[in-house]
């Protein structure tokens, strides 16, 4: 079938073909409010026929999947591979798509619903189940009843609608609704992607921040490094909430991420620890184990984070009355893995790896979060959860030798490049793509994940000999700076190279504390002693009271000064010179 024909009959059915474009800063609040929800229909998802309830309910969480923000894709994963091979299983021979039980009168309505999914997916998705659908709907578009949600009319709409639907919602992120919770999930989800394309598309570009090269620094001693980590953790305790103790938020309510950050940063603390920094500790870490206990935290959509921030601090703590937790919560990081049992084989993209546990695509810095609170809590580097995540990494990794993953995405082929460093996730990163002359796209290499990455082969027991870790090594080495987050310097942005400073500083002191090399030789054949040199600059950027915060770049909750400080603390504990 042509496109335009195909084109055609859409537009008769009021389906819209929406382009890939990245979220908008001001629609941020509407799409966090999404991924939960999508989360939820997720873990209703059955494996094992692929559906989500029947055709319809099916059809409508896939196309809320791929019209959400993050535009899921089926090599995302099988809650959207095998969605769509439901779909095409419930085609009839006439074209049609529906359940067997399906009454007569509603066959048009199903087929449309499940032509409007596969339509939201890529170009060429199912394309013959797609055209032979169209072809049963083509003589018969007086029956169809089904009428898609349509865009609010402008910004002002678009916040009410959202609003409406978010005060209906249930405590579990979901929706009733006469046909059953998974298909009013669906069309509640449905109806907030509209609400966030409009709010995307009335937001106006902003300006590119402006940037201040960081001031110059001198190498620091274990005693200079001790006074700032005193500082610093002083700051931290002025920070908890009013009557809470041992808890950090924002807005005057407790977080569970920045509150397990916070209390890692404090268990990393040398010994003897300030009273004041035991009494805290106690506080907050009764709090979180409490909060963990309950299921809350499990539930949420930083799930693993907050669980392995935990996990660290309860290790670093060393409390006995938190061994059988830090068992379970073992347990439980390792059912966040992608693997067999939720579906996903060694062919698939995201295999092995660890995501946030509230969003459906894993990256490395979660997994590199993960493996550390695994390697805390005494898992055997020979576990299955280590040996599965190293074809993620290897993904991740700029090295073809090692790197099988080749993407069709957007009409580009994505592939591995050669220079050692990684990326954010298998065929994505945060510091952009080079392009080479044949239009293929590397994921360009950038500090902070080659250093995670570098920690995770070693958490998962690979040699430093490994080619693997020696292409890390020698990418790390060739990039070896204090001054910027490397491999963000392709771009226009001059607050860029700054994105997640103080998390790659962190990155960058554990990586090399666990490689164990005190000098790194960097590409013009510069020795440098990393850790007088990393604590000089962490000592150079402390704040007057104590605190750190990215002043150059917010991204990532950098802007936030108690996550900041934590990062600080964390990154000068690894790096106290000896």
């Amino acid at each position: 079938m042509r496109r335009s024909r195909l084109s055609l009959l859409l537009s008769a059915l009021g389906l819209l073909l929406l382009a890939a474009t990245p979220r908008a800063q001001d629609a941020a609040k509407v799409a966090d409010e999404i991924d939960p929800s999508l989360h939820w229909m997720r873990t209703r998802f059955e494996l094992a026929t692929g559906s989500y309830g029947g055709i319809e309910a099916t059809a409508l969480a896939l196309r809320a999947f791929a019209q959400s923000p993050r535009q899921y894709v089926p090599s995302d994963g099988p809650f959207i591979a095998r969605a769509v091979a439901f779909v095409q299983g419930k085609q009839r021979t006439d074209g049609s798509i529906a359940d067997p039980d399906t009454p007569r009168e509603r066959i048009p309505d199903t087929t449309a619903m499940a032509v409007a999914a596969l339509t939201a997916l890529p170009e060429g998705t199912a394309t013959d189940t797609l055209q032979r659908a169209l072809a049963f709907l083509s003589p018969r578009m007086a029956e169809v009843r089904y009428q898609p949600p349509v865009d609010p009319a402008d910004a002002a709409a678009a916040r009410a609608q959202s609003t409406q639907w978010l005060t209906s919602r249930k405590s579990d992120k979901s929706w009733d609704g006469p046909a059953g919770p998974m298909i009013a999930t669906a069309q509640a989800v449905l109806a907030l992607n509209a609400s966030w394309r409009v709010l995307k598309r009335s937001e106006q570009p902003s300006a590119p921040r402006a940037a201040e090269p960081l001031p110059a620094f001198g190498p620091a001693d274990h005693v200079k490094v001790g006074a700032a980590l005193e500082r610093g953790a002083r700051y931290l305790l002025t920070q908890m909430l009013p009557g809470l103790p041992g808890r950090f938020g924002r807005d005057g309510k407790p977080d569970v991420g920045v509150t397990a950050m916070a209390l890692t940063a404090l268990a990393r603390l040398p010994q003897p620890r300030d009273p004041a920094v035991e009494a805290a500790l106690r506080a907050g870490l009764d709090w979180l184990t409490a909060e963990y206990r309950s299921g809350r935290i499990r539930e949420g959509g930083m799930a693993n984070y907050v669980t392995s921030a935990m996990v660290m601090a309860i290790a670093a703590a060393a409390r006995p009355e938190d061994r059988a937790l830090i068992a379970e919560a073992q347990s439980f990081l390792k059912s966040l893995q992608s693997d067999e049992g939720s579906g996903y084989s060694e062919g698939d993209r995201y295999y092995g790896g660890i995501g946030y546990g509230g969003d459906e695509r894993p990256d490395l810095s979660n997994l590199s979060m993960a493996l550390e609170a695994l390697a805390a809590s005494g898992l055997d580097q020979k576990d299955p959860a280590f040996q599965k995540a190293l074809l993620f990494l290897q993904r991740c990794q700029n090295r073809s030798e090692s790197n099988d993953l080749a993407i069709r995405e957007g009409g580009a082929t994505i592939k591995s490049g050669d220079d050692g460093g990684a990326g954010y996730a298998p065929g994505e990163s945060k510091a952009g793509f080079i392009e080479l002359a044949d239009g293929t796209k590397v994921p360009r290499s950038y500090g902070s994940m080659t250093y995670a990455l570098l920690r995770c082969y070693l958490f998962a027991g690979v040699a430093k000999e490994d080619p693997r870790v020696q292409a890390a090594w020698k990418w790390l080495s060739d990039n070896y700076t204090l001054d910027v987050n490397p491999g963000f310097d392709g771009g226009t942005d001059p607050a860029a190279p700054y994105q997640g400073l103080f998390y790659y500083f962190h990155s960058m002191a554990r990586a090399l504390d666990l490689y164990g090399a005190d000098t790194l030789t960097d590409r013009a054949g510069a020795v440098h002693a990393w850790r007088a040199e990393l604590a000089g600059r962490m000592s150079s950027l402390q704040r007057q009271d104590g605190s750190w915060k990215n002043d150059n770049s917010p991204r990532w909750w950098e802007g936030n000064p108690v996550l900041a400080t934590s990062y600080a603390l964390l990154t000068l504990s690894y790096a106290r010179p000896r």
